[in-house]
């Protein structure tokens, strides 16, 4: 258990992150990328974990961690969403796993009350905060996708 603020709500994201892989987890090619709502036409399985990592790559290494990385949602409609040819449900995985080491590095040293190194605008605590509950938040979207996918429910 940690005892430790930041730690706690990293530990929390690590929670959330691993439900996000396990929503995926088990889909064909072809269920992680359907598209089944009408009402978000750009939203699939794979383009919310694809979402999710450009949300890491952000928040939490470019602006809390100050990395000199490229945004991986630079452009109107937001790009992350939209997958390519080379995207699988293996691939998409590896890159969100991968961003968890790179937050996990630029944020190496910081504490909740710390700036964030890119525009000082925003606490640690805050940012950390915010991704907590983007996660969640489409987390949401996950579980409906992957009942609708092929009826699995649950974490």
């Amino acid at each position: 258990m940690a005892f430790d603020e930041l730690r706690l709500q990293l530990d929390f994201l690590q929670f959330l992150r691993a439900t996000a892989v396990n929503k995926v987890a088990g889909l064909t090619a072809e269920q992680a990328a359907a598209t089944p709502l009408p009402s978000s036409p750009r939203m699939s399985a794979l383009g919310v974990v694809k979402h999710l990592t450009a949300v890491e790559r952000w928040w939490l290494c470019i602006e809390a961690g100050g990395a000199d990385l490229p945004s991986l949602w630079a452009g109107t409609p937001d790009p992350s969403w939209d997958l390519t040819p080379d995207d699988t449900p293996a691939s998409v995985v590896a890159a969100y796993r991968a961003e968890w080491a790179r937050a996990e590095k630029a944020l190496r040293g910081l504490g909740p009350d710390d700036r964030t190194r890119r525009r000082s605008e925003f606490t640690v605590r805050w940012v950390v905060a915010h991704v907590v509950q983007e996660t969640a938040r489409h987390l949401g979207h996950l579980d409906v996708l992957r009942e609708l996918a092929d009826g699995e429910v649950g974490e």
